[in-house]
């Protein structure tokens, strides 16, 4: 399979792929903006934050919630007001946020990863819908993809250094992680996992960051199902949409790439999109 450029966004780092409401919600990390695009239409609504934008998913009372650079706050959609709310990390700038998504009881999780040479260390927090904020995991080194079985009785993460996606028993009614095991593994040699997403039959679809591409991948057996080719060698994170939730929309990034690198895959940072002949389930938005 191979996917088709449906927005050159040109996005220096775009990431956080999530289907809300008829429209396609990303991020472009260090152009420090929120975007949200109407397929349909093909126009892209763009808010820059003025920090770097790690992810964002929709809020049950409206708006949006971002996990920047400087912690987790809120957008005013019909402002572009952005004001964060949380700050985890104690205001350390070698820390930002990078990838998250909401549970199915509305709890938000996202997770930090240094900026600096040698890294510092992240972390995996969940915010819950009253306001309260917990350290869940420490130690990561770049938090990226996370979903959750249909049952709910599974969390799957990403940290990309590790180069496999892990899955934890999750205490739905306490959102609590245990028992953490990997299930998908991988070299590295073909794309280092980043963003992703979950099918109606519980496959996960993994963006491969310097993969070209996305991969199906059955988190019961750890085997590689399907594939999807992407012009751009950076693919970032990936979200199931449109009318039927049959359109896999896939996000990559520009950033790091010189420019003969460039002018060999003149999309990279655009937006993508294909049919993969199967379909996705509606994402979650925080209850907060």
């Amino acid at each position: 399979m191979k996917a088709e450029l449906i927005l050159d966004a040109r996005a220096a780092l775009g990431e956080g792929a999530l289907w809300h409401e008829g429209r396609l919600l990303w991020v472009d990390i260090e152009g420090m903006s929120v975007h949200r695009f109407d397929p349909v239409a093909a126009a892209d609504e763009v808010w820059n934050i003025g920090q770097r934008a790690g992810t964002v998913v929709p809020r049950r009372r409206g708006g949006l919630v971002v996990a920047a650079h400087h912690g987790i706050g809120f957008l005013d959609t019909s402002t572009g007001r952005f004001e964060v709310e949380y700050d985890p990390e104690g205001g350390r700038p070698e820390l930002r946020f990078n990838d998250g998504k909401c549970d199915p009881r509305g709890r938000l999780f996202a997770g930090t990863m240094g900026l600096t040479k040698p890294r510092v260390p992240g972390s995996l927090f969940r915010l819950d819908p009253d306001g309260s904020i917990d350290r869940v995991v420490s130690g990561t080194g770049t938090s990226n993809g996370l979903a959750w079985s249909h049952d709910g009785a599974t969390m799957y993460y990403i940290d990309t250094p590790t180069l496999e996606v892990s899955a934890f028993d999750y205490d739905s009614e306490r959102g609590a992680l245990s028992n953490r095991r990997p299930v998908v593994k991988f070299q590295g040699d073909r794309g280092r996992p980043d963003g992703m997403t979950i099918d109606a039959a519980g496959n996960l679809w993994v963006a491969l960051w310097g993969g070209w591409g996305v991969c199906c991948c059955d988190p019961r057996t750890g085997a590689v199902l399907e594939r999807v080719d992407v012009p751009a060698s950076q693919t970032t994170s990936c979200a199931f949409g449109g009318p039927d939730f049959g359109d896999l929309f896939i996000t990559s990034a520009r950033h790091g790439l010189d420019e003969e690198a460039l002018r060999a895959e003149p999309s990279a940072g655009g937006l993508f999109v294909c049919r993969p002949g199967v379909t996705g389930v509606p994402a979650f938005e925080f209850a907060g």
